[in-house]
């Protein structure tokens, strides 16, 4: 009898207590690579913490912050914060950074030249439409000599700020996802590493010319304000900034993206 209410006891005592290895869940929309590939190196980090990281890929600009704002994930990987506060301005929404990862510069890429020397007097050059990788887009034409812009640190400018067009381009504004497979029909495309990197192209061996060291577009973790500081997106964070994250993003992808930790 007294060994049957010591065995009921540890039960009653074991279903009051949490479970201690019940793993928290956290849902991350994420691009396809770099950043799913990130997320998924470290799943078995997290794993051991305790956190069930589940990776949902998107492969625009868009959904990614919309589902955060309407919580149907819990964070994304995949912006900058120059992108992130113009998506919050324009949509209203309030989408917050919770730590900077990595570094991807953009590069001007081509299928019908090898050198920028070579691009011919009026060239068509494709940049992205959106109001920030657009701006972007034309700091690094004008970081080349291709144009030059009234304010070279505008992140903004538009090309309507170009003051310059020494070789007479048209610039042709898509949407970014459509850029890499648009460069058979265009001179010179400039392509966030993302796109590139999932077109197969390598920038560090197929770009013309790359963003310097200095870009402080910085692709980040984001969340919305009453998650950011959770326990689960704490280790996630944790794990993003590891020895072993970094590790990986250098030796998968060779330069392409720099870790900024």
């Amino acid at each position: 009898m007294n060994k049957l209410i010591a065995v009921l006891a540890v039960a009653c005592a074991a279903a009051l207590q949490p479970a201690a290895h019940a793993a928290d869940k956290i849902v991350v929309g994420a691009s396809p690579t770099p950043h799913a590939e990130i997320l998924e190196n470290i799943k078995p980090m997290l794993a051991k913490e305790g956190v069930d990281l589940q990776i949902v890929v998107f492969t625009d600009y868009i959904q990614p912050n919309m589902q955060l704002a309407q919580k149907r994930i819990d964070a994304n990987f995949f912006q900058h914060k120059p992108f992130m506060d113009e998506f919050n301005r324009s949509r209203g929404t309030d989408i917050v950074a919770v730590s900077d990862i990595f570094v991807a510069p953009f590069g001007a890429y081509s299928s019908k030249i090898k050198d920028i020397k070579q691009l011919k007097d009026g060239a068509v050059v494709a940049i992205p439409n959106d109001a920030v990788n657009g701006g972007r887009a034309l700091q690094l034409l004008d970081q080349a000599g291709i144009v030059q812009l009234t304010d070279p640190r505008n992140t903004k400018s538009t090309v309507k700020d170009i003051k310059a067009n020494p070789r007479h381009i048209t610039i042709k504004q898509l949407e970014a996802p459509m850029l890499p497979r648009v460069l058979p029909e265009v001179d010179l495309a400039v392509i966030n590493t993302t796109f590139a990197l999932e077109a197969k192209l390598d920038p560090t061996k197929d770009a013309l010319f790359l963003e310097g060291g200095q870009s402080s577009y910085a692709n980040l973790l984001a969340a919305r304000p009453d998650d950011k500081d959770t326990p689960a997106m704490k280790k996630l964070v944790a794990a993003l900034r590891s020895p072993q994250a970094a590790q990986f993003m250098r030796e998968r992808f060779k330069g392409s993206i720099v870790p900024v930790f």
